[in-house]
């Protein structure tokens, strides 16, 4: 049985707009864009969804080539970022078992109250295909100039799939917080510049601990 409740439990039920958390929902979000707390480099109002931003697969991208055992504290036995040419029809072609790394088309920044989550969306899931291996985007991302968010694409199919560059691949969730103490971009290693696909820095960050 439901119970309606009174005026006065409404109200004291009715969340506080100063204490205002959690997930940004698309009005939300495009009002931080307006605001510059979210750098969206370029913008698409067609790409707010109702609680994330879609983003886009970039115009480049590198396969991992390794040539033996990988360890990760030396950059020497690291894999190759060999350049994946697009085929007759502009489409890039992820192998069975192949990790491609491309780069978001949208360069993003995030302010010091911002966090986001990267996911990649089900039909591109359904076709055996992860987008976002590691999809923690840290408060103050890409906060002074913007910077690319990189996707690490696999295929678990036993045949290529093929994919469009300029086409809808992930989902960048937004959440407000209190705000951080240290944003990503004064940490060290960081990738909060990026305009293009780097390597892993692992190796710096190993030798340095």
């Amino acid at each position: 049985m439901f119970v309606e409740l009174d005026a006065r439990a409404k109200k004291r039920w009715r969340p506080s707009r100063r204490a205002r958390r959690g997930v940004l929902t698309d009005r939300a979000i495009r009002r931080a864009y307006e605001t510059g707390e979210l750098r969206v480099d370029p913008f698409d109002h067609e790409l707010v969804r109702p609680a994330a931003l879609g983003l886009r697969l970039g115009r480049e991208a590198f396969t991992l080539v390794t040539s033996g055992t990988v360890d990760i504290a030396d950059r020497a036995t690291h894999p190759e970022l060999v350049p994946k040419e697009p085929d007759a029809g502009g489409r890039l072609s992820v192998e069975p078992g192949e990790v491609v790394l491309a780069p978001t088309l949208e360069r993003i920044g995030l302010s010091e109250r911002l966090a986001g989550l990267v996911d990649g969306t089900s039909d591109y899931a359904r076709l055996g295909i992860s987008v976002v291996l590691c999809g923690q985007v840290s408060p103050g991302f890409g906060r002074e100039t913007g910077a690319v968010l990189t996707l690490e694409i696999v295929n678990h199919l036993r045949h290529p799939v093929l994919l469009y560059p300029g086409a809808r691949i992930c989902n960048l969730m937004l959440f407000a917080s209190a705000g951080s103490e240290l944003p990503y971009g004064a940490m060290p290693h960081n990738y909060s510049s990026d305009h293009a696909v780097v390597a892993s820095r692992l190796a710096d960050h190993v030798r340095h601990t």
